[in-house]
C-alpha cells in the first residue's frame, strides 16, 4: 500500500526542495559546490519537456525529506531505467520509514512503466550504504563514476 506521506512535487513544493538540496550539500560536505535556485529547479520539473521528476515527502504540512531522479536507458537490457540524481530526509525524521517510502515509490515507478532498473551513487563514508543494502541493492565496486565538467568539458567540447 502507498505511503501517503509521499507524493509527486509539485510547483508550489519547488523552494522547500531547493532548501533540502542545500542540505543535503552541507550533509554530503560540500556546502560551496551547491549552486541551485528555485527557477533552475522549476524549469527542470515543470518547463516545456521535463527531463527531471521528483517525489516530496510530507509530514504535517512540511516538506521534510524528496528524491529528484531522471529516467536513464540500458543498452544491454533495451529498457530505461531511473537514475535517483538524490534523495534526502531531515535529520529529524530519519528512521521513520520516509527512505524506504521514496524509494519504494520509485521502485513501483520502475515496476509500473517497465523500467529495468533503479540506480544511484553513495559516497562511500555515507552510513545509509548499510540501509541500501539491506533493502537488497548491491554496490557496482567495479565501476568507477567519471565526470567532465566546467574547463576540462569546455575544453573537449572545443574540440568538436
Amino acid at each position: 500500500m502507498p505511503d501517503d506521506r509521499i507524493r509527486r512535487i509539485r510547483p508550489d513544493d519547488v523552494e522547500a526542495a531547493v532548501g533540502l538540496v542545500y542540505a543535503l550539500a552541507e550533509y554530503e560536505r560540500a556546502p560551496d559546490e551547491c549552486h541551485l535556485t528555485t527557477d533552475q529547479l522549476h524549469a527542470a520539473l515543470f518547463g516545456e519537456a521535463p527531463k527531471l521528476f521528483g517525489h516530496v515527502a510530507e509530514v504535517d504540512g512540511e516538506i521534510v525529506g524528496f528524491a529528484l531522479w531522471f529516467l536513464n536507458f540500458s543498452t544491454w537490457r533495451g529498457v530505461h531505467g531511473i537514475y535517483l540524481e538524490d534523495l534526502f530526509v531531515l535529520p529529524d525524521h530519519r528512521g521513520s520509514g520516509l527512505g524506504k517510502a521514496l524509494l519504494a515509490t520509485l521502485a513501483a515507478e520502475c515496476v509500473t512503466n517497465g523500467y529495468g532498473r533503479l540506480e544511484w551513487s553513495v559516497l562511500d563514508w555515507n552510513p545509509a550504504t548499510e540501509f541500501y543494502k539491506a533493502l537488497g541493492a548491491v554496490p557496482m565496486d567495479e565501476w568507477t563514476v567519471d565526470r567532465l565538467a566546467d574547463e576540462p568539458l569546455r575544453a573537449l567540447a572545443a574540440q568538436a
